[in-house]
C-alpha cells in the first residue's frame, strides 16, 4: 500500500522558503507527508548568506552539515561546524545560521516536537538583510 507517509521527497519537489535568508525546504513534515511529531528539511546557504537568528520554542533542532563549514552562532556565541558534523540547539536558544566559506552550504536539519499550531514554532529575533 503506497501512501503520503511512504513518498520519498527531495528538494525539489518543496518551494523554496527563503524569508528568512538561505534556502529552506521542509522535505518532512506535517504539510508535505501528514507527519506528526517533527520535521525534516535542508537549507542552502550560499557564501556571505545566513539563515536569520530565531528560536524554536517547543523544539530542538538538530544540524547536521552535509556540505559546509557553516557557522551556528547560538546565543551569540559562534561555533564553527564542518562537513559530516552534527550539532544540536536546544529548545529556546537563540540561533543564526552563516556561511563565512566560499562555496554553498548544505545543512539537514530536524526539529522535535512540532509545536502546538505552525505559528507557534519559530520566533524570528531579526529581519532578512
Amino acid at each position: 500500500m503506497t501512501s503520503q507517509l511512504h513518498r520519498a521527497m527531495s528538494p525539489d519537489d518543496v518551494a523554496p522558503n527563503t524569508g528568512r535568508g538561505g534556502d529552506i525546504r521542509v522535505l518532512l513534515g506535517p504539510a508535505t507527508v501528514g507527519a506528526t511529531s517533527g520535521l525534516l528539511g535542508v537549507v542552502l546557504v550560499e557564501p556571505g548568506d545566513q539563515v536569520n537568528e530565531h528560536y524554536h520554542p517547543y523544539s530542538e533542532e538538530f544540524l547536521y552539515v552535509v556540505e559546509g563549514p557553516v557557522v551556528l552562532d547560538l546565543d551569540d556565541v559562534p561555533h564553527e561546524v564542518r562537513t559530516d558534523q552534527a550539532i544540536l540547539v536546544p529548545i529556546g536558544v537563540r540561533h543564526r545560521l552563516r556561511n563565512t566559506g566560499t562555496s554553498p552550504a548544505r545543512v539537514l536539519f530536524q526539529l522535535s516536537p512540532l509545536a502546538p499550531r505552525p505559528d507557534l514554532g519559530h520566533v524570528d529575533t531579526e529581519q532578512v538583510s
